[in-house]
């Protein structure tokens, strides 16, 4: 508390307690080239959050619509130093001028320092998004570093005549050019039932979305042709996803990008996605027959027995693990087969690099394929560990 005190009588020499509770400041401050006086009440806890300003009508006109930066300047907590500010008054002047020419309203926080700026803009979808810029010590000299929630890069046309307002006018054409993708994504995510990603980000492509019971369909839409034929992936039994294959490539030709995509992959694939109205996500979910959970590590069961009779679901990793530690498996090249731990029907997995690096991380080995693949005459694959 001693150290906020002696910062507060350097950065403010004439606001002076009033009393030895401390919980009356009174003072002089400047603000444009002005001294105003200005009296501050605090509660008995000495809480800045619920602090009162008491202060001429002039001084109140100035900082008038500046309310949110005052909000958050009371709302330090007591026990935090006020910051040193090391830009000259220009730059602070100046960027409060950008801000009130942009609108208060589109501006979502800002910290003490003016290092940090969030900006707000909807998209003609009436979907909300937050820019977030990091300022240089030279700005407007130097661009401000940009953080966006978009699925390409968001790049600035930046000089040193450029403000905020040019920025945010930038970041609204990008919304513009990127409404249609939101829109196709906001519609598979509304009306089907979406196994992956649990929280997809504005910047997520792709979508694993339940066609049935241990059946699902992995789809990654490009950002810029979003209502054309994504990338499809089929995942399940192959009984189940093979007819699906041979119905996705026999009805290609009806795909019509003037459709959404998901009247689109109804059509082609001749079939009707659960309704998130009349079915609930457990029933799609299944947890992993070998470790007994949903998600490990964040991934969730992708691997499905091909026996009818059984189905059961698998973690890749888990499969893999399962399948190496019996003696009767067998692999060949980049698949390998072994029994089901359930029906003990032959299963077959298809081992990716991601698959054997997970495999091998808890004893930090790094595994990879000879290039050529080299088959030995017994069909079991060659695998370097380095």
């Amino acid at each position: 508390m001693a150290g906020t005190e002696a910062s507060l009588l350097r950065q403010f020499p004439l606001l002076l307690p009033q009393n030895r509770a401390k919980t009356v400041y009174e003072g002089f401050i400047s603000a444009q080239g002005r001294d105003f006086h200005l009296r501050i009440l605090l509660p008995e806890d000495l809480q800045m959050k619920n602090a009162r300003l008491l202060c001429s009508w002039q001084l109140k006109t100035i900082l008038n619509g500046y309310h949110q930066i005052v909000q958050q300047g009371v709302a330090l907590k007591n026990s935090q130093e006020i910051p040193v500010l090391t830009s000259p008054p220009q730059f602070y002047s100046s960027l409060i001028e950008e801000i009130g020419t942009l609108g208060w309203d589109k501006l979502v926080y800002v910290d003490s320092c003016f290092s940090t700026i969030k900006l707000k803009a909807e998209d003609a979808s009436g979907r909300e998004h937050l820019l977030t810029l990091k300022l240089k010590a030279k700005y407007p000299a130097e661009s401000p570093d940009c953080f966006v929630d978009f699925p390409v890069p968001f790049p600035v046309s930046w000089t040193p005549q450029s403000s905020l307002v040019s920025i945010h006018s930038q970041f609204l054409a990008a919304l513009e050019s990127l409404k249609a993708f939101w829109d196709v994504m906001d519609e598979i995510d509304e009306k089907t039932w979406v196994l992956e990603p649990e929280k997809p980000t504005r910047s997520a492509t792709a979508r694993r979305i339940a066609i049935g019971n241990n059946v699902s369909i992995n789809i990654e839409v490009d950002p810029k042709h979003p209502t054309m034929l994504p990338e499809c992936c089929f995942l399940g039994a192959d009984h189940v996803v093979k007819p699906l294959g041979i119905k996705l490539s026999r009805n290609i030709h009806l795909w019509d990008p003037e459709n959404s995509l998901l009247q689109n992959l109804k059509d082609v694939l001749e079939i009707d996605f659960p309704a998130r109205a009349t079915l609930e996500k457990s029933d799609f979910t299944m947890d992993c027959g070998i470790c007994y959970s949903y998600q490990l590590g964040g991934v969730i069961p992708d691997q499905v027995c091909d026996n009818p009779q059984c189905g059961q679901p698998f973690h890749q990793i888990c499969l893999y693990e399962w399948l190496r530690g019996l003696l009767t498996s067998r692999q060949s090249c980049n698949i390998m087969f072994g029994e089901c731990p359930y029906c003990s029907k032959v299963s077959k997995l298809l081992i990716t690099f991601q698959t054997l690096c997970l495999a091998f991380s808890n004893v930090f080995y790094k595994v990879r394929m000879k290039a050529p693949c080299e088959i030995l005459e017994d069909k079991f694959i060659s695998v370097q560990i380095f």
